[in-house]
């Protein structure tokens, strides 16, 4: 029976995509859509909400801000192929500009792979300041802000960056923060989970992708820089070249500098590189037709969201008014998957559709995050939730236009997302 009423919620309350081989066909994204995961936080407006309710509490998941390149691995692979060209006198033009580039890349990251920018630090400013005056009667009282974040230097920055700016607007509240390995549990399963583990060393989504690399991956730009008669070992390493410079490029804006994507390839070839990109994040980090597990990662997180909102709810705790969580790309993709979120989740067999309804610039641009807030009823005193990804607000049931939940209604939802054997 319970079997049966998981499927009857999901059905009733989560959109689910269909798929068909005709869905197939190039995407059109323009060139900041085709930076991906790597493009920074879009503009937002403040949110209303209706008079007759009071916001009271709220619950938030977010991704680090902008960066600096993770790690100096493909800016270094890069430059061996331009150095190369270089020396057997088949760089173009082009590739000297791709090479300066990429050497400006390497020397303004030296000893800040990884870490948050200053783009990163104003988006979480940003993101703190429109939540503090969106709800401003959650932290209008001495009530406690609790803070986590993931061991990552930048994760941690983040959480620091955010709550700092809460403070600087309202410091009559207290903040508790927390930060390491303790809270891998919640901010990197990726990295403790067995059953994901096992998925990434079994790698059975390694076929779909590489069938879709082989095919799709272009490589006319990476030939534009070293030259067509650069000695590529085979057509294996020319796209891995390719997606090597994707990369390099389109990570530039969230370092801070300008854009140059439209330099280094035209709109088809960007499309499909990143096509790639996306794909490649699509198939390890949310469920597909190849596996639940890298969705199932996140359901301690959504217990702990029911759990932390109980709280608040009874008055069994300590009177928390907002609890922060800052986690990664990684931690939000099985999470906002997991629980069916519009444009999170799409599940097909034609992998090829995927750039059409699975976007990760919509999905997990940098400090992207999923907040719940709690409003209270002036009238009733009754609980509802509302949604926000990336601020703003998600309509959870198909056809149905409304965006506030009561709260038992909404647990009930979170709570059969998780798998049973997770509860």
């Amino acid at each position: 029976m319970k079997l049966k009423y998981i499927s009857a919620i999901l059905a009733a309350m989560s959109i689910a995509v269909g798929s068909h081989a005709s869905d197939t066909g190039a995407t059109a994204y323009d060139m900041t859509q085709c930076e991906g995961s790597l493009t920074p936080y879009p503009a937002r407006s403040p949110i209303e909400y209706p008079d007759s309710l009071i916001p009271v509490f709220i619950n938030h998941v977010g991704r680090h801000g902008a960066r600096y390149p993770a790690s100096s691995a493909n800016c270094l692979t890069l430059q061996r192929i331009l150095s190369r060209a270089d020396s057997l006198g088949t760089i173009t033009p082009l590739g000297r500009r791709l090479a300066a580039l990429n050497n400006e890349v390497i020397e303004l990251s030296n000893g800040r792979w990884g870490a948050l920018d200053s783009v990163g630090i104003r988006e979480q400013q940003d993101i703190a300041t429109r939540m503090f005056y969106n709800y401003t009667e959650i932290f209008s009282n001495k009530g406690t802000v609790k803070a986590l974040s993931s061991y990552s230097p930048r994760a941690m920055m983040s959480m620091y960056a955010f709550t700092h700016q809460l403070d600087r607007l309202n410091n009559r509240n207290e903040f508790r923060t927390s930060t390491g390995r303790n809270n891998s549990y919640l901010m990197r399963p990726f990295d403790t989970d067995s059953s994901y583990l096992e998925f990434r060393r079994k790698k059975a989504w390694q076929p779909a992708y590489d069938q879709y690399f082989n095919s799709v991956c272009p490589t006319g730009a990476i030939e534009r820089a070293v030259g067509k008669n650069y000695p590529f070992a085979s057509a294996a390493e020319k796209r891995d070249a390719a997606i090597v410079e994707y990369y390099v490029v389109a990570g530039l804006s969230a370092m801070g500098l300008p854009s140059r994507m439209s330099e280094f390839f035209n709109m088809e070839e960007a499309n499909a590189l990143w096509s790639c990109f996306n794909l490649r994040q699509y198939l390890v980090r949310t469920a597909s037709t190849v596996s639940s597990v890298p969705a199932d990662i996140a359901s301690a997180l959504v217990l702990d969201i029911v759990s932390t909102t109980d709280a608040f709810i009874d008055g069994s705790e300590e009177p928390v008014c907002a609890v922060l969580r800052f986690g990664h790309a990684e931690t939000l993709m099985p999470l906002l998957s997991l629980l069916h979120i519009p444009g999170c989740y799409y599940l097909t067999n034609y992998f090829d559709t995927v750039a059409a309804h699975w976007r990760d610039f919509e999905v997990v641009p940098m400090a992207s995050n999923i907040q719940f807030i709690l409003f209270k009823a002036k009238n009733t005193g009754r609980y509802y939730t509302r949604v926000d990804l990336n601020e703003v607000p998600v309509k959870l049931r198909k056809g149905d236009d409304a965006i506030y939940y009561p709260w038992g209604e909404l647990r009930r939802y979170l709570t059969n997302c998780v798998p049973i054997y997770a509860q």
